[in-house]
């Protein structure tokens, strides 16, 4: 995969509107089994078992991304849809777009992005106020 291949992947796009429900004010990676705890707990209602394991996969690897790459000022959420969830992490990165990685050995990790634009329905990031929002809509 080319370096444009991999930019287009995540393209520069605004989410749907969605009411605030769930967020978090992170500033370390060690936050985020609590934050995966508390999605488990919030989403608990039966039939959502497989939507809830692929919201805290796709949050996890989101907020981990932004808290060693996107300069600080790390806030995840995770809001309603009415027949979706949409997964939204800002970071204090807004000069530095997602860049799935390329040319790498699988091995070395780096493939979240991808694995991400595989489970969301749509995905995309934007920039404003001085911060990059990163975002993903997973559905049932």
């Amino acid at each position: 995969m080319t370096g444009d291949t991999a930019r287009a992947l995540w393209p520069a796009a605004r989410p749907p509107a969605a009411p605030d429900r769930f967020a978090w004010d992170l500033g370390s990676v060690a936050e985020l089994p609590v934050v995966r705890a508390e999605v488990r707990a919030h989403l608990s209602a039966p039939g959502l078992a497989d939507l809830r394991d692929r919201l805290v996969l796709a949050l996890d690897e989101m907020a981990s991304n932004a808290l060693r790459h996107g300069g600080g000022h790390v806030r995840a959420s995770v809001r309603p849809l009415p027949d979706a969830w949409l997964i939204e992490v800002r970071d204090g990165a807004p000069g530095t777009p997602p860049s799935p990685a390329v040319g790498r050995d699988p091995s070395e990790g780096g493939l979240g992005l991808y694995l991400i634009a595989e489970l969301a329905t749509d995905h995309g990031w934007y920039v404003t106020a001085g911060a990059k929002h990163v975002w993903a809509v997973l559905a049932p």
